[in-house]
């Protein structure tokens, strides 16, 4: 007999990162937060070149702790707000959380900002052994392939305040907008309204007509928005441009992605050059799939369609 059971779906469970959003669980929380902040601000005149590894060794490590702690009332905000993006409550919560910690967060960047400056020889005597401490190795190793795209303290400081205020708040009115988007599809015989990810099921259907239907259905809402979502997709583009071209000096918008991915920019482009020379691979393969599914010409509602019935 089979011990198996059935998967209940339902909402999260955020108890394990906190016990309720309440004013006195959360003033528990930052209050906890600003005395480790105060802690790690104490150790910033003991950040020298000439400094013992296992000194640095143990700023590090306290640093690791107090981003572990910021992480916890973060990852609850945002999966609250994620799980209802109408509530007034998730959302009054999330952004007070976020003010709290930018705040916090500028308070301690004199640490990221040290480590990067200081000279490959001092940085190279500080660092934990890949055998000892394999992690932390590459953390810091990490952080100083972004020295020549760093800002000064206060820029950075101005940076994370203006993103705070600014384009994340942009991109929250964006989840708001489209989450809230009610989507109708006609199911066997039945229109139903559906959500976007429940209307995304139906693009990958064994049939046709629903493929279509889905795909369009999609089409008519988002164009009822679209002044507002090309405004959304604008500012974001422009942010992302002014803050990592003109004040950072990355070379392309790319280059922003791969140096966070840890990929050389001339390995993407090889990537992309390749696929722009072999472009007949994935011809041949639409129209074999054509084929398959008894069609001539595949369509644009046709490019996710399933081969067999499922």
């Amino acid at each position: 007999m089979s011990t198996a059971t059935a998967y209940q779906q339902g909402p999260w469970d955020l108890t394990e990162l906190l016990q309720e959003p309440s004013e006195e669980v959360l003033a528990e929380v930052l209050q906890g937060l600003e005395e480790a902040v105060e802690r790690f601000e104490g150790r910033r005149e003991e950040l020298d070149e000439a400094m013992a590894p296992e000194g640095f060794l143990g700023i590090v490590r306290q640093y690791e702790a107090l981003v572990e702690q910021s992480v916890v009332p973060a990852s609850y905000a945002s999966l609250w707000f994620s799980a209802d993006t109408q509530s007034s409550a998730a959302l009054t919560f999330r952004n007070r959380i976020q003010q709290a910690l930018t705040g916090l967060q500028n308070r301690i960047l004199f640490f990221s900002l040290w480590w990067k400056g200081l000279g490959d020889e001092a940085a190279e005597r500080l660092l934990p052994s890949a055998e000892a401490e394999p992690d932390l190795r590459h953390f810091l190793e990490d952080l100083r392939r972004l020295r020549p795209f760093t800002l000064d303290e206060r820029s950075e400081q101005i940076v994370n305040l203006k993103d705070a205020n600014g384009i994340s708040a942009v991109l929250t009115v964006y989840s708001m907008l489209t989450n809230r988007l009610e989507f109708e599809l006609e199911i066997d015989g039945e229109v139903r309204t559906l959500t976007r990810d429940e209307l995304a099921r139906h693009v990958r259907s064994p049939q046709a007509e629903r493929r279509e239907a889905a795909y369009r259905e999609l089409l008519r809402v988002f164009a009822g928005e679209a002044n507002i979502l090309a405004q959304i997709y604008s500012n974001r583009v422009r942010d992302w441009a002014s803050e990592n071209l003109e004040l950072r000096g990355f070379s392309s918008p790319l280059a922003v992605r791969n140096l966070a991915n840890d990929i050389p920019d001339e390995a993407v482009e090889t990537l992309l050059e390749v696929c722009r020379e072999r472009s007949t691979v994935f011809h041949r393969y639409f129209r074999l799939k054509a084929g398959w599914l008894g069609m001539d010409r595949l369509s644009r509602f046709d490019v996710y369609a399933p081969i067999e019935e499922s």
